[in-house]
């Protein structure tokens, strides 16, 4: 169409071969997700992903340990043969993998060394191992084999362990020790008596220490090997005050038939009904202070 020309008319070129196009410098990476088949880069993309990840997990985890802390228990007395040990819940399933005979005994050198590192060398492997590029997990067989069955033994052998604990407390017919310091705790309270400090109980003397059951039939019988010179304890828990805590009956069936697969001897083979008698009389005298 004609018109006139008009010099102050501005023109504008669209699309222009002549006008070379600007890179971006700062351009945004492309998102792989786009692209099957293709993976991101390990650093920075990838690892701080996982970074991202290990952190929200271990949040998690901090707050449950935080949520229910290790139980107090008493002092640590390495001559105390009836005790069981426990570690922390997290670790349960550790402590039942070294109960095994392959992780103990002749083996405790694998058991330490061998099972603690086949975490790490997984995770060596892992790279070399599942090499597939595909991110969803049903279709990496081998890392979401090794990941379900590494769950699955962690929650088998964590309730097994808790599970034979709580078997081992009640065939000795023991109570936890942070569970006896509460009972014990809560009996203080409600008499108005001031909470008990482990290791720092005022212990009962000793009623009439002359007895010849003292210093003839437990001598001979070599109670005192275990339970101290003075019934103050040693190997074995101290006497003094077992007059409250058990009857004269239920020391003779102590006497006769041990307790705690062993801890405590049986001495029907090496004590007459007599002696046992004689010993569990003397023995229900002896109370606690007051």
């Amino acid at each position: 169409m004609a018109h006139k020309h008009d010099p102050n008319e501005k023109v504008v070129f669209v699309g222009d071969s002549r006008i070379r196009k600007r890179e971006r410098t700062n351009a945004t990476p492309p998102d792989y997700t786009s692209f099957p088949g293709k993976s991101e880069a390990f650093i920075p993309n990838f690892l701080l992903k996982e970074w991202m990840v290990g952190v929200v997990v271990l949040v998690g985890f901090l707050t449950l340990v935080i949520a229910e802390p290790a139980p107090l228990g008493y002092p640590a007395d390495p001559l105390n043969s009836s005790f069981i040990p426990m570690p922390d819940w997290y670790f349960l399933f550790l402590y039942q993998l070294l109960k095994y005979p392959y992780a103990s005994g002749d083996y405790i050198v694998l058991g330490i060394l061998g099972l603690s590192g086949i975490p790490f060398i997984a995770l060596l492997l892992a790279p070399f191992l599942d090499t597939g590029k595909e991110r969803r997990f049903y279709r990496r067989p081998i890392a979401s084999s090794l990941m379900l069955v590494s769950l699955v033994a962690i929650a088998y052998l964590t309730w097994v362990s808790w599970n034979h604990y709580e078997h081992e407390l009640e065939v000795n017919n023991q109570i936890p020790e942070h569970i006896e310091r509460e009972i014990k705790a809560e009996e203080a309270v409600k008499k108005g008596l001031p909470r008990p400090i482990p290791g720092r109980e005022k212990i009962a003397a000793m009623v009439d220490a002359n007895d010849p059951a003292f210093t003839e039939t437990m001598t001979k019988a070599q109670c005192i090997a275990c339970h101290g010179a003075e019934l103050e304890g040693g190997g074995g828990p101290t006497l003094r005050g077992i007059g409250d805590v058990l009857s004269k009956e239920e020391i003779v069936a102590t006497i006769t038939n041990g307790k705690n697969n062993g801890a405590m001897p049986s001495f029907k083979a090496n004590l007459t009904s007599d002696q046992i008698d004689q010993i569990a009389t003397w023995l229900s005298k002896q109370k606690k202070a007051e």
